[in-house]
């Protein structure tokens, strides 16, 4: 029987986030009610793996807002899976951005391979 934990933490670089990533991220939150994940800064990953990561930097996001994000950060151009594509809030982002300049580029979706079905694959682990 596997002891199940009040609080948990785990912590890595996810700059290129995998399935080895979210098993790592699942089989913990299995074992504990509360799971922190922290995620490494880039100063961090240069240093103990003499690597640069891929994102160049990370940001919580407070809200879907997407001109906020554009006052916040200052980008030329916001990225979104093409599953969203015609969808009225990103028909209205599209809108609301290009008065700024900023393109909406909608990228291929992996086929397959969705945060819901994960998530179902995950509970049905975690029920047997």
């Amino acid at each position: 029987m596997i002891k199940k934990y009040k609080r948990g933490y785990t912590q890595g670089v996810f700059d290129m986030f995998h399935v080895g990533h979210l098993n790592l991220i699942n089989n913990a939150k299995a074992q504990c009610d509360y799971l922190v994940v922290g995620v490494n800064v880039d100063d961090l990953v240069k240093k103990y793996k003499s690597k640069k990561p891929v994102i160049d930097e990370t940001i919580i996001a407070q809200t879907l807002d997407k001109k906020a994000q554009l006052d916040l950060v200052g980008f030329d151009a916001i990225f979104i899976g093409d599953d969203w594509k015609g969808s009225a809030r990103w028909s209205e982002t599209e809108v609301e951005l290009k008065k700024y300049g900023v393109d909406v580029v909608y990228l291929p979706r992996t086929e397959g391979i969705s945060s819901t079905n994960l998530r179902v694959v995950k509970d049905e682990r975690i029920s047997e």
